[in-house]
């Protein structure tokens, strides 16, 4: 980003914020949601707003767009953009502000695309409702905006539905849809959140090279400071509903003068590897051998499905009390080899045996019994977790399935929570009362309930704040060194693994394509692929230098 004559005046910002106060309903933790807010977002530059959930990060994007959920209003302040208070604005005009003037993608892009409208379309509704083209120079505009955002063959792409579309894809329809009106302002809402770090860094990239070509500003909101040192030119930085930080991005990294906000650095993951020691044993508890899983993708009208291995041929160990985690990109089969191992899926292929015996053989009560002994982690605790069942009967289901009497299963319902680090009094209250975090971690006390002996966590922290995630890494390794499990942790991110993990395999397309130790995995990776991967970690290089 260019200096200027610190003796010339301020170029006018394009958005100006001042004492933006958001407030919450009735009954809400604490009264407002965003408190005394101010920042400015010049034309052609980068601005990172970051911090956790219920910082008020997203609160303050959506008070921009004039989007705020029932209940929750702006109270106080001013909104400019472009010399216009959109406050003052009728809902009619500001309805024609977005789309021509603010642009926004949204963090989850399955819930903000219509599942039954194809792509091509949703792009041309945006075109056909705030332009004046006609239908064939909206078609010609539409090939244009996906071609532009990288994605292939676009005359026949628009033709998908999204659920046909991978994340990255996904993600650049949203961003294709944003920028269909060339608008001044972008607003990216944690756009890489969920994403493999491959397709994280292109879409970093992305939003980068059409920044600078357009000279369009750019609001960036995000809870990593890895992505802040890929993009930002400046950074904002939120607690509780309030600024406690801003400066240049290079400075706020390099130099941070809040607590909170070198908190938020030091809780990004590093590619640091822990010595463990592990026991020797004689034979190994998993044993996997030339697992294989295909799938038939759905063919259309003229043509005929298409065969697709998922996993081909996977074969490797883990040894008591190890974690072997597995990375790669999505669709690169790490989580259906997950799933392959606990036997919810069956497999095309291949030998799981576990503790000597042939888990991939057992059906009806051997399997039953054996699969006490082998527990999951899922992903999502928000879809993982009965919203009608108290958190104490959630932990308590299985042993009482396994023939636990109902007072001692609570009892240790209790016992495992207080393990995870939350109240024994969590028995008696919801899903819904947690936060994110808090539900990984009742996620992981069921998971524990049947004392199994190995633990599958299936992109456990991927959704979480960093300092979440870095509580949740660390209980990991407080629990399987505690409890003598072994785990198999499924993780797309790098600097995750290296948390964890002892040994490493890397999946693409089906294969492990490298497996071993996870400081030789990280110190000199011998597959093109891993090196991929590595290099596509964000802010890596600044962040290490910090360090």
């Amino acid at each position: 980003m260019q200096t200027t004559d610190p003796a010339a005046p301020a170029p006018r910002p394009l958005v100006s914020i001042r004492g933006l106060h958001v407030t919450l309903p009735r009954g809400a933790e604490r009264r407002h949601a965003v408190e005394a807010v101010g920042f400015d977002l010049h034309a052609g530059e980068i601005l990172c707003v970051v911090g956790e959930s219920g910082s008020g990060k997203s609160l303050t994007a959506a008070a921009l767009m004039r989007l705020l959920p029932r209940g929750v209003a702006v109270t106080q302040g001013t909104i400019d953009v472009d010399g216009t208070d959109l406050l003052a604005l009728s809902e009619e005009a500001m309805r024609d502000w977005r789309g021509r003037r603010l642009g926004m993608i949204f963090q989850e892009p399955m819930t903000a695309l219509n599942p039954i409208m194809k792509v091509g379309a949703q792009i041309d509704e945006v075109l056909r409702v705030h332009s004046d083209l006609d239908a064939a120079a909206r078609g010609r505009r539409v090939i244009e905006l996906m071609d532009a955002v990288g994605l292939p063959t676009p005359h026949l792409l628009k033709d998908s539905y999204p659920f046909r579309l991978s994340g990255g894809q996904r993600q650049r329809i949203m961003i294709a849809m944003a920028l269909a009106l060339e608008p001044r302002v972008l607003i990216a809402d944690e756009p890489t959140t969920a994403l493999d770090v491959t397709t994280q860094k292109q879409i970093l990239a992305l939003i980068r090279d059409l920044q600078a070509r357009t000279g369009m500003a750019v609001l960036f909101i995000t809870h990593d400071f890895g992505v802040v040192a890929e993009i930002a030119h400046r950074v904002v930085v939120m607690q509780e509903g309030r600024i406690v930080e801003q400066g240049l991005a290079a400075e706020v990294l390099e130099r941070p003068s809040h607590p909170y906000t070198r908190k938020l650095i030091a809780a990004v993951p590093r590619l640091e590897t822990h010595d463990r020691a592990i026991a020797a044993a004689p034979a190994p508890l998993l044993s996997v051998r030339n697992l294989s899983k295909a799938y038939v993708s759905a063919g259309g009208l003229f043509t005929r499905g298409r065969r697709v291995r998922a996993v081909n041929d996977v074969s490797f160990d883990i040894a008591p009390g190890e974690t072997l985690g597995v990375v790669g990109e999505s669709g690169s089969g790490k989580s259906t080899l997950g799933r392959l191992v606990i036997r919810l899926l069956e497999r095309d292929g291949g030998e799981i045996r576990f503790d000597g015996a042939d888990f991939g053989a057992a059906r009806g009560r051997a399997l039953h019994a054996s699969r006490r002994m082998i527990q999951m982690v899922f992903q999502d605790p928000y879809a993982s977790l009965n919203p009608r069942k108290r958190v104490g009967r959630l932990v308590a289901d299985g042993p009482i399935a396994y023939g636990e009497p109902r007072d001692a299963a609570m009892d240790r319902a209790r016992e495992l929570l207080r393990l995870v680090g939350l109240d024994a009094a969590a028995v008696d209250r919801y899903p819904h009362e947690f936060s994110g975090g808090q539900r990984q971690r009742i996620a992981i006390a069921r998971a524990l309930a049947l004392e199994p002996r190995l633990l599958i966590a299936d992109e456990p922290v991927s959704a979480l704040d960093v300092s979440v995630q870095a509580q949740v890494l660390e209980l990991f390794n407080e629990i399987r060194t505690r409890l003598g499990l072994a785990m198999l942790f499924i993780t797309h991110d790098l600097r995750v693994a290296a948390n964890v993990a002892d040994r490493i395999a890397v999946m693409r397309a089906g294969e492990i394509v490298e497996l071993d130790a996870a400081e030789r995995v990280f110190a000199s990776p011998r597959h093109p692929y891993t090196r991929d991967l590595l290099d596509a970690i964000p802010g890596r290089e600044r962040l290490a230098a910090r360090a």
